[in-house]
């Protein structure tokens, strides 16, 4: 019967982290091109089946499944709509890529193209971190160069100069770790995106992949499922009283 209770227990502390992992996404419903977090369970196996001393599969009493188990978190990096803004110095990258920021004397990894620029015309985040180009360089915009456009190719160019933006791509999406303020860290060097498939739209940014409606589901979902575990687990614990109860009464 506390086995029961044990199973419960795991249901719900896992529901937990994921209503937490759920809440977060809500909350950057709003934040330019945020990816959101997803919460991965796995079944695990029966306590007699970790122990050795059963097979999975066998169908007897010790083969009744072990609950739930919260793996971690996953990031979803699909793309996120595309909105207007028509200011000058927002990007949005179309397709793979991220750019590439200086953050201290560390380099990181955004979609985020909310830039802006500083009064000595640097380009940077909206945190004040340095949008980096092609190079290793900085972007910074000369105002006596006249002004600025931003090509389909990402270059921030002025009559007589152009600076690529740097895009990069990871070799795969789990070897970035999210770092905090919408910014990832690469596990590995990541590599430029060939010229040919270097696509950004000026005047546009990606929008928080978030969608609330759905996760407002996802979170009653397992609102419920909590309340379920705990239900089971004081139904369990009633009956284990019980049965104490009885045996105590008979001795």
């Amino acid at each position: 019967m506390a086995y029961g209770i044990y199973l419960s227990a795991e249901g719900a502390s896992a529901q937990a982290t994921r209503m937490e992992v759920i809440a977060h996404n809500l909350a950057n419903v709003d934040t330019v091109a945020f990816k959101r977090e997803l919460a991965v369970f796995q079944a695990a196996y029966a306590e007699a089946v970790e122990q050795g001393l059963d097979a999975p599969g066998t169908g007897s009493v010790n083969d009744v499944g072990g609950g739930v188990m919260l793996l971690g978190t996953k990031t979803d990096f699909s793309q996120g709509p595309l909105k207007r803004t028509q200011i000058p110095t927002d990007v949005a990258i179309t397709g793979d890529g991220f750019f590439v920021v200086q953050k201290g004397d560390q380099q990181f990894l955004t979609r985020a193209g909310n830039f802006r620029l500083t009064e000595r015309g640097d380009l940077v985040t909206q945190q004040g971190y340095a949008v980096m180009g092609e190079g290793g360089t900085p972007i910074a915009i000369e105002a006596r160069n006249g002004p600025f456009e931003v090509t389909p190719e990402g270059a921030f160019r002025q009559p007589g100069t152009a600076q690529n933006l740097a895009i990069v791509s990871p070799a795969s999406p789990g070897e970035l770790v999210r770092v905090g303020e919408n910014l990832f860290q690469s596990k590995s060097e990541p590599q430029p995106v060939p010229p040919a498939a270097r696509s950004v739209k000026p005047g546009y940014l990606e929008a928080s992949g978030v969608r609330p409606t759905s996760e407002m589901v996802q979170l009653i979902e397992a609102s419920r499922a909590i309340e379920a575990n705990i239900n089971m687990m004081q139904t369990q614990d009633q009956m284990l009283s019980e049965l104490v109860n009885r045996v105590m009464r008979v001795a």
